[in-house]
């Protein structure tokens, strides 16, 4: 009877009992199985909590990948999309498809075996995600056991979250007992499907609704995507009300505007729609790039915004001595967080948009971008305002500084005494893609400089147990595991190292193109500016920062020094002659991949005789794409350029060239 109620509450929208009743139902339950224990069974609503809390959570690699959305942001990029869908299907008249709100939740996906709940997980990187099995069985709107002629195996995919009304109420009740509130509905449902007591997790206001299938096997699935959600809907897994087959580029914006201006009435946030090719057909014939389908796309709602009163404009100082001008804000809350610094990026851009101290000013954030200043709202500009100027001298060590002649970054002379690039370089050395020293953060960083105990990275392995044991939240045990990863860095590749050690405009395949061309570090170090731009992909001014760092007594001195200490390298492998079936191709390798490190995947290709760059343009041929892939997937998108997967990516080097 509970299991009904359920289905009629979350599933159907069509209560037939009050909350009370529903309650009163439960208690009557949990005291018939109380006196009758052998009727217990696992399905049982009441035991939507059980077990103890766990340690961590386990890895669970999805049987097909959860993939992600591309962005929309314009009504043109809809118009776009389904003109590009029309020159791939090949096909006239308007298409069908079907549309939702895009949730600002959790993405998991379900695993229910000859109808009864399994598995589940979250989306994690697309491959592989966290095992939440017992925190998604605390949802009540997750059935226990599916209804009707259940498939052996589904996968079904939805959206966790926290309806708003269920959202505050959580947070004045943490408020009223001096507890720390959540700061968003989503935040609040990632946390709390992350509790390792899923005790905690039954406690919150969660919900879900299914949009997808993963893995199936013993049922055909419907031809369509709305066939497919009523499917869903029947078997008891809830479907958002708000659904809608539409027909065409004017159905799809007719519903985005519906949504929109009924968005704030709605019981839980979204952040813009999906549209959904209908015909899985046709869905399986355009296919996929890279991480996304491309017969799906969410059409984001525009940026949010607010003002914000502007209480200082402070200069940061960063590795190489640049300083970037940040305004300091009184905290306002805008995109779902609460934001009170704001980068101006140059002092051009500051003077561009002429921030003062004291002003008004538009705040815009949308999704996870950085926030931005957009304007400054003039009519509120105090009378007696006066334009931020470019200081002079450093602001944290005092050094000139110094800004080149078409050049828009500013930066402090100071080099290694500055304390703000010393920090900032042992940083970098210590990060996981260069010398890869675990446990070095940024506040054990901050004590060693402050404390004069580090002033270049070869200090670091000078530094004792007991030196590190007296920094502030650092034990003895802490202590011992950091100088263990400080002795294993020790040994490394001479592309990590000279990534490791910060030479202007050179990154990882940068790095790794002067390694392989070189060999050695002994032979870069004499190479002159033009020996350096016979490096792949490397021009006069990569090669004239590169040439005037090594020339450099200073640097000299600090790499001399890391070698005595026992920092290492293996000999560089100069590419086969007979393994060059990548000749003349260029890659860009960006995103995590789940096979390989970053710096592996390029050594792959330059051993093939690959050119790796560090950037995407039309001469590109190639992106290898990883989970969390950015600005450079959009670039190739944008430019045309092919995308690769990782498993297209392993099998292009198995076969030996596209």
């Amino acid at each position: 009877m509970l299991a009904q109620h359920d289905y009629r509450y979350y599933v159907l929208d069509d209560p037939q009992v009050t909350d009370g009743e529903y309650d009163r139902l439960l208690i009557e339950l949990r005291q018939l199985e109380s006196a009758h224990p052998q009727l217990v069974t696992p399905d049982s609503p009441t035991q939507r909590v059980s077990g103890t809390p766990s340690a961590a959570f386990g890895e669970v690699v999805h049987q097909v990948p959860m993939l992600s959305l591309d962005n929309a942001f314009a009504d043109e990029d809809i118009v776009a999309f389904d003109r590009r869908l029309h020159e791939r299907i090949g096909t006239e008249g308007e298409l069908d498809y079907v549309a939702e709100p895009k949730l600002d939740g959790l993405a998991v996906t379900v695993i229910y075996r000859e109808g009864q709940f399994s598995q589940a997980a979250t989306r994690g990187d697309g491959v592989t995600g966290e095992d939440v099995t017992a925190n998604v069985r605390t949802i009540r709107a997750v059935p226990h056991t599916l209804r009707g002629k259940a498939p052996a195996l589904l996968e079904a995919r939805g959206e966790v979250f926290m309806p708003t009304a269920g959202f505050e109420r959580m947070n004045a009740r943490a408020a009223e007992r001096g507890e720390k509130v959540f700061v968003n509905p989503r935040n609040a449902a990632a946390g709390s499907l992350r509790q390792l007591d899923p005790r905690v997790s039954a406690a919150r206001p969660l919900n879900v609704f299914f949009y997808a299938v993963g893995a199936a096997s013993g049922a055909d699935l419907p031809p369509g995507q709305w066939q497919l959600l009523q499917w869903l809907r029947e078997l008891g897994l809830p479907v958002s009300p708000e659904v809608r087959a539409v027909r065409g580029v004017c159905g799809c914006l007719a519903y985005y505007h519906d949504i929109g201006a009924r968005r704030r009435a709605l019981p839980y946030q979204i952040d813009g729609v999906v549209y959904k090719l209908d015909a899985r057909a046709a869905q399986e014939r355009v296919g996929f790039v890279s991480r996304a389908p491309r017969w799906a796309i969410a059409h984001k709602f525009p940026a949010e915004e607010a003002s914000a009163l502007v209480n200082g404009i402070e200069f940061n100082v960063g590795r190489t001595g640049v300083l970037t001008p940040i305004a300091r804000l009184a905290p306002v809350f805008v995109g779902g967080v609460t934001v009170s610094n704001v980068t101006l990026h140059n002092i051009d851009e500051l003077h561009r948009k002429d921030v003062r101290i004291g002003d008004t000013v538009i705040v815009r954030r949308a999704g996870d971008v950085i926030p931005e200043i957009v304007s400054v709202v003039r009519d509120k500009r105090p009378q007696f305002s006066t334009e931020v100027v470019l200081p002079a001298r450093c602001p944290v060590c005092g050094s000139v500084v110094l800004r080149v002649e078409g050049e828009a970054a500013a930066r402090c002379t100071g080099g290694f005494t500055c304390r703000a690039q010393r920090q900032e370089s042992l940083r970098h050395f210590a990060s996981r893609r260069a010398l890869d020293i675990e446990g070095l953060g940024d506040k054990i960083i901050e004590q060693l400089v402050e404390q004069g105990l580090v002033k270049s990275p070869a200090d670091l392995y000078a530094l004792n147990a007991a030196q590190l044991a007296e920094l502030e939240r650092m034990g003895e045990k802490s202590a011992a595991n950091l100088i263990a990863a400080i002795e294993k860095s020790k040994q490394t590749t001479l592309a990590r190292f000279l990534y490791a050690l910060g030479i202007r405009e050179v990154g990882e395949a940068t790095a790794l193109n002067l390694a392989r061309h070189f060999g050695g570090l002994d032979a870069l170090m004499r190479a002159d500016e033009h020996a350096i731009q016979q490096v792949v992909d490397i021009g006069p001014v990569v090669a004239a920062q590169v040439a005037a760092f090594f020339a450099s007594d200073e640097h000299r001195n600090v790499i001399r020094a890391l070698q005595d200490k026992g920092v290492k390298w293996p000999d560089v492998e100069r590419p086969r002659a007979e393994a060059r079936d990548l000749a003349g191709r260029t890659f860009v390798v960006t995103g995590t991949l789940a096979s390989m490190s970053r710096e592996e995947a390029q050594e792959a290709l330059v051993a093939r005789g690959a050119k790796v760059a560090g950037s995407v343009s039309r001469k590109t041929s190639f992106v290898v794409a990883g989970s969390e892939a950015g600005s450079k997937l959009a670039k190739a998108v944008e430019l045309g350029v092919p995308v690769l997967d990782e498993q297209q990516f392993l099998k292009l080097l198995e076969a030996g060239g596209p």
